[in-house]
């Protein structure tokens, strides 16, 4: 099947562009067009120029007007320009029209993103996701692939051209292709769910990290159970869901998940392609959110993430906010204000430690909330119990007597069911 891109692998001279409306405040366009130099620069690239253009509104064919885009086409030309890449959604008309007018490739924001979540993909489940997103997006441009070659148009209607044909067929295999991902993607899904319903059998309670990309969670991660996630100083370095076992300094056990970052402008297809891999955070007890506290730009950050997990379902979680990066963020006004503002948070650096025993005991605060302290007399022939409970970290004390072994433990309130007739009633 003909390649949907014809773009050079890693061009060095990338032209961005991003679009001021009227109603648009020219700082945010400015702080988008920062974090799109950051992504297209995460994606191999180079970035020779950045400008940000002023419209009164977006143009069908360009998003602009022809003359703007002519001015557009002329720098292109003397600055020699290798690719072009929009901060706003391209439709595939309008790439279509850019590429003719231009002649070089010309992307957009969604595009720069699907092309790095292709490269940091890992696991089976996240690959399929992507490739899933991709193919979607590039369905309605593959025309634009094929511009290329000569229509033959013919005296019959049904003397179609070359070009015609390979489209259709084109069209016909990603069709197929998206069908096949999504029959395994269901699989892949179901398997996890699976695993997820074993890893509930004993039942300890979950936290989801979650937060914009390049926030620190994958580094909190690593910090707090000594996991080796991948972490690097890129937008999206890690996608794949990693779950860890964490012992609280009380002794209680937590289940922590890392889920992937998120972006303003996220294309909507791949919020609803990582539904699956989220869904960690939607079954969560409660939510860790991470946020680079040295971001100047960090309300945005703040609002974009919440505004996911409310697509996903989990608004209602409760959230533990976790101002990361203190040591590059020497304000402390703003530190003491962010935690006022937020009373269930704290500042804290990952890198050098600053703050960590602060969130563990928010942390320890958040699963006392979803325990019942019991005293138990459980017979030794249900000794299954027993070890249960101590991997879920819930017993504080314990003894043996005749008739059993006696527990003072704080239970999980989803576990008490399974105790409750073990419970000592007092006199």
């Amino acid at each position: 099947m003909l390649e949907i891109s014809s773009k050079p692998v890693s061009p060095k001279r990338a032209f961005l562009i991003g679009l001021k409306e009227p109603e648009k405040d020219e700082k945010d366009v400015l702080i988008l067009l920062d974090e799109l130099e950051d992504l297209v620069k995460t994606v191999g690239m180079g970035v020779a120029s950045k400008q940000l253009i002023k419209i009164r509104e977006k143009n069908a064919k360009y998003l602009m007007g022809s003359g703007k885009a002519q001015e557009i086409a002329d720098l292109v030309q003397e600055e020699k320009f290798e690719i072009v890449v929009f901060d706003d959604e391209l439709s595939p008309g309008q790439q279509r029209n850019w590429e003719q007018l231009l002649k070089i490739p010309v992307i957009d924001r969604q595009e720069v993103i699907l092309d790095i979540f292709a490269k940091r993909a890992h696991t089976r489940e996240a690959v399929l996701q992507v490739e899933l997103a991709r193919q979607e997006y590039y369905l309605p441009r593959l025309k634009r692939a094929w511009t290329h070659l000569e229509r033959q148009r013919g005296g019959g209607a049904m003397q179609r051209g070359v070009g015609e044909k390979q489209l259709e067929m084109d069209q016909r295999m990603v069709r197929d292709r998206i069908a096949s991902l999504k029959r395994e993607l269901k699989e892949v899904v179901q398997h996890r769910a699976v695993q997820r319903q074993r890893r509930m059998k004993i039942p300890l309670p979950t936290a989801a990290i979650v937060g914009y990309t390049n926030a620190g969670k994958s580094s909190l991660l690593n910090k707090l159970t000594g996991a080796k996630v991948f972490v690097e100083d890129k937008l999206f370095a890690t996608l794949d869901p990693t779950t860890r076992r964490l012992e609280l300094p009380n002794g209680q056990v937590l289940l922590i998940t890392d889920t992937v970052g998120f972006v303003r402008k996220l294309p909507h297809r791949l919020v609803e392609a990582f539904k699956a891999t989220l869904e960690e955070a939607v079954v969560a007890d409660f939510l860790i959110h991470v946020v680079d506290v040295s971001s100047p730009d960090l309300e945005h950050h703040m609002e974009t993430t919440m505004q996911v997990m409310k697509e996903l379902g989990a608004k209602n979680k409760q959230v533990i906010t976790v101002f990361n990066k203190i040591d590059l963020s020497k304000d402390g006004f703003a530190h003491s204000f962010l935690k006022g503002r937020y009373p269930n948070s704290c500042a804290i650096s990952v890198k050098t430690g600053n703050g960590i025993s602060q969130l563990l005991e928010l942390m320890e605060a958040q699963l006392e909330e979803g325990i019942e302290l019991l005293d138990l007399l459980i017979p030794y022939d249900r000794y299954d119990l027993i070890d249960e409970l101590h991997q879920m970290g819930a017993v504080k004390k314990e003894k043996p007597e005749e008739q059993g072994i006696v527990i003072f433990g704080a239970i999980p309130k989803r576990f008490v069911s399974k105790v409750q007739e073990f419970k000592i009633v007092g006199d």
